[in-house]
């Protein structure tokens, strides 16, 4: 599957050409401010370098939050841009999903930052919202990402808990495309349930308040 990827849930922002798990092209950005304007020439930028056009790819993926609203608004809108100018899907995946790794047998968290003394936790899809001081117990040894792990890490090793940090703290390109590689791109009814999941993730997380 030949992919363009495009995340700027979180601080920072990415967009890549990923095919059958190879990164072709990727441009990354740590900027705290700003990513939602950058991510356009990003994603014109990785097309040209990989020489493909838009028309010859698989799908988009883009990643659906949890994160800031700014971000995951100008993320998703150009995405569907691309998609309905080269007729090709999109695939939303969670920032959980994009930071998964497969081979680690433990639990797995993404911890998102909100700015509130909030964290949004991210289990492979499943998100919850929880403040700091009283975040939920693992039920097993766990592995956090995300660019609040080292707080939320920091909380739960001091009640006892087996945590452990992984370096992620953004989604990548790779991540991204692994994620939606699970999806399936030739089902319509999947179409549209990721662009209602979307819509409501934008909605959950303009009224939780959280990086707006």
């Amino acid at each position: 599957m030949l992919v363009l990827t495009l995340d700027a849930a979180l601080p920072g922002c990415s967009a890549g050409v990923v095919r059958g798990g190879v990164v072709l092209a990727e441009r990354l950005s740590d900027a705290p401010r700003g990513q939602p304007g950058a991510l356009p020439a990003m994603a014109q930028a990785v097309l040209a370098e990989a020489g493909i056009r838009a028309g010859a790819l698989s799908a988009i993926a883009v990643t659906v939050g949890p994160g800031s609203f700014t971000g995951l608004r100008a993320a998703l809108s150009l995405a569907h841009g691309i998609a309905v100018a080269a007729g090709v899907p999109v695939l939303g995946v969670t920032v959980g999903e994009a930071m998964h790794d497969p081979a680690n047998p433990r639990l797995q968290w993404a911890a998102i930052d909100t700015r509130r003394s909030r964290v949004f936790l991210d289990c492979n899809g499943a998100v919850q919202s929880a403040a700091l001081d009283s975040l939920p117990a693992p039920t097993g040894p766990l592995t956090i990402a995300g660019d609040a792990a080292p707080e939320v890490a920091a909380r739960l090793h001091a009640r006892g808990f087996d945590v452990a940090l992984h370096a992620a703290r953004l989604p990548t390109p790779a991540g991204i495309a692994a994620a939606a590689a699970y999806r399936d791109p030739s089902s319509r009814r999947f179409f549209q349930a990721t662009i209602l999941i979307a819509v409501l993730d934008l909605t959950f997380f303009a009224l939780s308040g959280a990086h707006l």
